[in-house]
């Protein structure tokens, strides 16, 4: 598996997938148990992968758990990332327990670093904004985790395009350990990030994690044909449902493009964006979220699929999202920025294909 450096602003090193560990434990129901989820870490180490995502809420601290038992002998071997913000369980959820600040960033990286069985975290994300906390506050703290060796580096997740920039300018301006990536969700289905969260990671040369890559499994054509998976354990959590139009028109093109290219939808899924991750200026890291040693194969077979032009083409067409305002207007009045004439000057390269 292909290595790159995590944007522009560290030397952090992660793979081309980022393992979510969302599937790890079974507190919430249809999770891996201790046997499967360390049989899918073991397999995506040997396929090269380093990069770990997870969350204290994952399964209520199961998933952190698992991962810190797994992970004994061989830490160094991974780059290790966690989440703090929802609080670790409902046992565990009030009022002081949760949100950005200072105080529940501290707290719960102490709680996580124990069920980890680590000395420090490589990178530490916000996983959710809490629209009080100053994002002066967030950018200090993280800095002085980083100082005091709890984590390596900083990083947003879930948080509007705004409040990022916002974050990464202050760690310039202020010499503080800058915020060295976001994690947004991001798929066929969903590809709403392209409108400021993704332009701005990639303007500020920071790293994008991305979420959600198979729509909560929408991607895979499984539930039209009834199967169970997430929608029923789950109870619909973390789930992408045929809602509207638009997503049914992307599944069946997608479902369309698979057969005539010979390979599972999820596989397509996947390869679609590892392409358009590989022409992005900046590092785009899917993260997936394998439940199975199996549904880990696909996804590594996605790495070295290529799709041809026509198939690419067909896909971004049927789930292209407007852009909306100030883009649709600020795109109409190019050529007239440009002198007129929209060839007088060579266009920035392309992010995607």
């Amino acid at each position: 598996m292909d290595h790159l450096t995590f944007g522009r602003r560290c030397g952090l090193r992660v793979s081309a997938y980022a393992l979510g560990t969302v599937n790890f434990g079974t507190r919430w129901g249809g999770g891996a148990d201790r046997e499967e989820a360390r049989a899918v870490l073991d397999r995506f180490a040997e396929a090269g992968g380093t990069f770990l995502d997870t969350a204290d809420c994952y399964h209520d601290g199961e998933a952190e758990a698992l991962i810190g038992g797994f992970l004994q002998g061989r830490r160094d071997r991974f780059t290790l990332a966690t989440k703090y913000a929802y609080g670790a369980g409902t046992a565990d959820r009030n009022v002081l327990t949760t949100g950005n600040s200072r105080r529940t960033m501290v707290r719960a990286l102490e709680a996580s670093l124990r069920r980890l069985q680590t000395d420090h975290v490589d990178l530490y994300w916000v996983h959710f904004p809490d629209t009080l906390t100053p994002v002066d506050e967030v950018v200090a703290a993280l800095d002085d985790l980083v100082r005091a060796g709890k984590i390596r580096y900083g990083g947003l997740s879930n948080f509007p395009a705004g409040r990022v920039a916002r974050a990464v300018t202050l760690g310039e301006l202020s010499a503080r350990t800058p915020v060295v990536g976001v994690q947004t969700e991001y798929s066929l289905i969903d590809r709403t990030a392209e409108r400021e969260v993704l332009p701005m990671a990639e303007a500020m040369g920071i790293g994008a994690a991305l979420w959600g890559p198979l729509g909560g499994g929408l991607l895979t054509g499984k539930y039209r044909q009834g199967a169970e998976g997430r929608l029923t354990a789950w109870q619909g959590r973390m789930m992408r449902t045929e809602s509207d139009g638009h997503r049914s028109a992307v599944l069946d093109e997608l479902l369309a493009v698979a057969k005539e290219a010979g390979e599972p939808p999820a596989r397509v899924a996947i390869a679609w964006l590892n392409i358009r991750a590989r022409h992005a200026a900046t590092a785009h890291v899917p993260v997936i979220g394998p439940r199975t040693v199996a549904q880990l194969d696909d996804y590594l077979g996605a790495l070295g699929l290529e799709l041809d032009e026509d198939h690419m083409r067909r896909l971004d067409t049927v789930s292209a999202v407007t852009l909306g305002s100030p883009h649709d207007v600020a795109n109409s009045a190019r050529a007239v920025l440009l002198g007129g004439d929209a060839t007088l000057f060579r266009p920035p390269t392309p992010s995607v294909p």
